[in-house]
């Protein structure tokens, strides 16, 4: 089989295999509408640090303006410090809206209609969100809505909490020393209940991966249910779920309250694993390339002064606004510093490596948006029944060729001036490793299924 990330296997050669797929490839828009009108080279000036970058004619960005919608939790950071610090105005963009959305599905809502109609342009997405979008399978008589990944916003950052009414049950990263309790529920007629954000998305991708590797089946042993994010520690406290997988800072808010503990990191399932994407429709990418590249210099810009660990209190600051996460900085700031309250009689955590990061991980980039970490997001999917297996074996390269957009990533790091050596050159992080021992080689996804036990497909 073709090497899928190799650079020599060309985006217009990826285009063909698009147009030769079946009727299930992702249609891609055009510009829409008239060109916009060219506007004037010059200085852009950042009201918040002061730097400027000069603008050419081919840097100037044919809009100042976009909607970009977030959700709570700190896979938004680069989005909301990018606005607050400067640094989307620092390349021209000086009326991005950053908006927090009531939930994943107001997200795709929005996203939908687009900003022409009272929406968004893109913001802040749970991977395979963008590509469900394009193909239609989320959205209203599945209308297909072509988007593009345009980068990874960190890495890290999500939990699995626990109601405290589960202390003393063996419920931790190793959930095979639990799998009797689990069993043991659901014969009594209540099985646990463990509840994500949004279905057939990383959150329930976390949730399913735990439960599995300890032996136990996420679709018949227990109940999986959807609660938006800053809905989930008062249903913890209301007793109507024993478990949920979220974006920091909702879980370590039930160790805060004393409501709950934390069984396990998404850190440590699968350490450095992708989080959360920055992606927008493509109609807008189509129409306002150069204004793209200006929002991806100022979230990559804000990514690495996330990174920085002395940046970290002001971030928690900034992030606890209530026009943000409106959650109080003694809880946003051990986490931001890699301190966890774990409970259940676990030890604790204070390892930076273990917090969100947002430029840089022993991985290599966070920022870039690697095809192969995609493909598994694919492969998952395929793994739960959410995509049909021909999804691997006929559509998957032109699937990922048509929304994931890495180029467009090098050419705004080019720009922005981002050193060639954290500018990745080949599009597969290579192969993956998980808490459980199991592997997933982007060259091999059917050896990754055939792995595991317990699956669908």
């Amino acid at each position: 089989m073709r090497n899928l990330f190799d650079p020599s296997y060309s985006r217009r050669k990826f285009l063909f295999t698009a147009g030769a797929t079946a009727a299930t490839s992702i249609l891609l828009k055009g510009c829409l509408g008239n060109p916009p009108e060219s506007t004037k080279s010059g200085t852009s000036s950042n009201p918040s640090t002061g730097t400027t970058a000069n603008l050419t004619a081919e840097t100037t960005p044919e809009t100042t303006s976009a909607k970009l919608g977030f959700i709570p939790i700190f896979e938004a950071a680069p989005l909301i410090i990018a606005k607050e610090k400067g640094f989307f105005a620092k390349y021209g963009m000086t009326e991005v809206d950053v908006s927090k959305q009531a939930n994943w599905g107001s997200a795709r809502d929005n996203v939908e209609i687009g900003s022409v109609a009272g929406g968004i342009d893109g913001g802040q997405w749970q991977m395979p969100m963008p590509y469900l979008i394009s193909e239609g399978l989320i959205t209203k008589n599945n209308a297909k809505i072509p988007m593009y990944v345009l980068a990874m916003l960190n890495t890290q950052g999500n939990g699995i909490a626990i109601a405290k009414s589960q202390e003393g049950k063996g419920i931790s990263l190793d959930m095979s020393k639990a799998k009797d309790y689990i069993a043991g529920l659901k014969k009594a007629g209540k099985p646990f209940r463990a509840a994500y954000t949004f279905p057939k998305v990383n959150q329930d991708f976390w949730l399913r991966y735990w439960l599995a590797a300890g032996g136990i089946n996420p679709d018949t042993d227990v109940n999986l249910l959807t609660v938006p994010a800053a809905q989930t520690v008062a249903n913890m406290k209301t007793g109507t779920m024993e478990g949920f997988s979220t974006g920091d800072p909702w879980p370590a808010r039930i160790v805060g309250e004393g409501i709950g503990f934390m069984a396990a990191l998404t850190a440590q399932i699968w350490p450095f694993h992708p989080e959360e994407y920055f992606a927008m429709r493509a109609d807008w990418v189509d129409k306002n390339p150069k204004a793209t590249k200006a929002l991806l210099k100022g979230i990559m810009e804000a990514q690495q002064w996330c990174d920085k660990k002395e940046n970290r209190p002001e971030m928690a600051q900034i992030l606890s606004n209530a026009k943000y996460y409106n959650v109080p900085v003694k809880i946003l700031e051990p986490m931001l510093l890699g301190t966890y309250i774990m409970g259940d009689n676990q030890p604790g955590i204070e390892d930076f490596q273990k917090a969100a990061m947002y430029w840089k991980s022993p991985r290599g980039s966070v920022s870039y948006p690697y095809k192969s970490l995609d493909l598994w997001f694919l492969t998952e999917s395929v793994r739960w029944g959410f995509l049909p297996p021909s999804t691997l074996e006929n559509n998957a390269k032109a699937l990922i060729a048509k929304v994931n957009r890495s180029d467009i990533w090098k050419e705004a790091a080019k720009e922005a001036g981002i050193p060639a050596a954290d500018i990745p050159t080949n599009d597969s992080r290579g192969v993956e490793k998980f808490f459980d021992g199991k592997v997933f080689d982007p060259e091999n996804p059917k050896a990754y299924l055939d792995s595991l036990a317990i699956k669908k497909v």
